[in-house]
């Protein structure tokens, strides 16, 4: 009866996850499109450079709430499901980005592009693969009891102190040209938002059985630390998506994400303790392989920033050759004055 239950419940697990794979890798469309007619419409500053002008945009929010339905589909899915079988069916939300990428927003990726994706989903799923398995939860003052050891409390000072170096010193100089700075910051804090997520959706399904978690403090500690992760992983996926390919985005913070969610995960419950030699062999094989993924697609000439010259012509408006032959016409037409 226990494993029917068991099955029953990584089924339902699964079924969220792919839900949510499709949701977010729509969103991920929606809120670029949104960012696009934004940059269009105004001259006010972009959301990379910190203006909020794409909050009047209805296809930016709905992106927002398609990315609300995904995660709170993938918020459930942890509650039935581990992380090692939850996490990599985000993957999935790559290929639905760059379908939709490809018949909405006109974005292309080079060979190297999509060699360098390949090899970010062949790493991550070589890591997943391997990664512990999540242990059995008990209760939510026993989750607490697991966050407090003082391993997983030095990855959460690391993961704020990381976070906040880089929005602080490094976003304003590189945030702009370098995708792995804003991707990082909704990693880090992606991290902790799935752990605190775990633990809501424990206590969530507790109470639904029968036995109520939410008389404790610690589920309402949990519940403001997943609002305050969400929120920066929102602002900083914003910056993201605004500044470079949604193709680029998508893989490279699935890859961030994922495994910065398995070392968290990994850390919290010390189930690494119990890892084999060829685990650990695989699993550093496979942080390789992302490695090099993230190199290619980082790397990759065509891979940054939807113009929004572009995507002008794609919405029927004039080419960008027409615009490059009038600014050659505007910049010619003094020297003619002059030679005349």
């Amino acid at each position: 009866m226990a494993s029917s239950r068991e099955t029953s419940d990584a089924s339902i697990g699964v079924s969220l996850a792919i839900i949510s794979a499709f949701a977010i890798g729509t969103s991920f469309i929606a809120k670029k499109k949104g960012l696009l007619n934004a940059a269009m419409a105004c001259e006010k500053t972009r959301a990379s450079a910190g203006g909020f002008a794409y909050a009047r945009e209805p296809t930016w929010w709905l992106g927002v709430a398609l990315m609300a339905i995904g995660e709170g589909c993938n918020f459930a899915a942890y509650a039935y499901a581990s992380a090692t079988i939850v996490t990599p069916l985000g993957a999935l939300s790559m290929i639905v980005t760059a379908a939709l990428a490809h018949a909405v927003l006109n974005e292309r990726l080079t060979t190297h592009g999509w060699v360098g994706c390949a090899l970010c989903v062949a790493g991550s799923a070589e890591i997943v693969a391997h990664a512990p398995e999540d242990a059995p939860m008990v209760s939510v003052k026993a989750l607490a009891a697991m966050a407090m050891k003082p391993l997983f409390a030095l990855y959460v000072v690391i993961a704020v102190g990381s976070a906040i170096w880089l929005a602080i010193d490094v976003a304003p100089t590189r945030g702009n040209v370098n995708v792995l700075v804003p991707i990082m910051i909704c990693s880090l804090a992606g991290s902790l938002s799935v752990v605190s997520c775990k633990t809501m959706g424990v206590a969530v399904k507790m109470t639904f059985e029968g036995n109520n978690q939410l008389v404790f403090v610690e589920t309402w500690v949990c519940a403001v630390c997943v609002v305050v992760c969400v929120l920066t992983q929102l602002n900083y996926l914003n910056k993201a998506l605004d500044r470079f390919n949604t193709a680029v985005v998508t893989p490279v913070y699935y890859v961030c994400f994922t495994t910065l969610t398995l070392t968290a995960s990994s850390v919290m419950y010390e189930d690494y303790r119990h890892q084999t030699t060829r685990d650990i062999i695989a699993s550093f094989a496979g942080f390789v392989t992302i490695v090099c993924g993230v190199y290619v697609l980082t790397t990759a000439k065509d891979g940054y920033g939807t113009d929004v010259v572009k995507f002008k012509r794609s919405a029927g408006a004039r080419t960008e050759r027409a615009v490059d032959d009038e600014e050659l016409a505007n910049v010619a037409s003094p020297a003619r004055e002059r030679d005349a």
